[in-house]
């Protein structure tokens, strides 16, 4: 992807805030389980909490905020209640709805099987495309991404996903929905 911003000269994510439950566990999980390295630790002020940073590639970060006062979990509001494969894509309007990490294409299958491994449970792999459904059954000239789904300890919804071809310039064709067509009968 060699889109150009011509207004600021953004180099992708300095890091994605996210809220975790218990740091040790998360830890485990994103540096254990991931190998992600952690990069940074604070202690916020006031015993209010801690935020940490995890080194996810490409000079990015994933970072979580230990907060003392956090509410409980939300599934199916503040995130999905399970994976995409299970049917569960639904959250809040201004939640975050997953983390889909850029993988190698030739590392794909290898990484499925080492999470399988380390008793993560992943999704059926899914082929995106421009079907009615969404996804194929195959790799075809019209998969864009393939990726598969999984869940941290607090279940955060995560993707292993790697471009499969370069969006062309009529890839950006559909009409844009509005706050008002949210509850309106669909038309589709």
């Amino acid at each position: 992807m060699n889109a150009s911003n011509p207004k600021f000269d953004l180099r992708g994510i300095n890091h994605l805030a996210l809220v975790c439950s218990d740091m040790r566990r998360t830890i485990d999980f994103y540096s254990g389980v991931l190998g992600m390295p952690l990069v940074k630790t604070l202690d916020l002020p006031d015993g209010l909490g801690q935020h940490f940073f995890f080194d996810c590639g490409g000079g990015n970060t994933v970072a979580f905020f230990w907060l003392a006062d956090s509410p409980d979990a939300a599934p199916g509001v503040a995130a999905p209640k399970g994976r995409p494969d299970e049917g569960e894509l639904a959250s809040a309007v201004g939640s975050m709805n997953h983390v889909a990490f850029a993988v190698p294409p030739e590392k794909f299958d290898e990484y499925r099987r080492r999470l399988e491994a380390e008793g993560v449970v992943v999704s059926r792999v899914l082929n995106h495309d421009d079907s009615p459904s969404g996804v194929s059954r195959d790799v075809h000239p019209g998969t864009f991404v393939q990726s598969f789904y999984f869940q941290d300890p607090d279940g955060i919804l995560l993707e292993f996903a790697c471009w499969t071809r370069p969006f062309t310039d009529d890839e950006v064709r559909h009409e844009p929905r509005t706050a008002a067509d949210r509850h309106a009968p669909s038309a589709l």
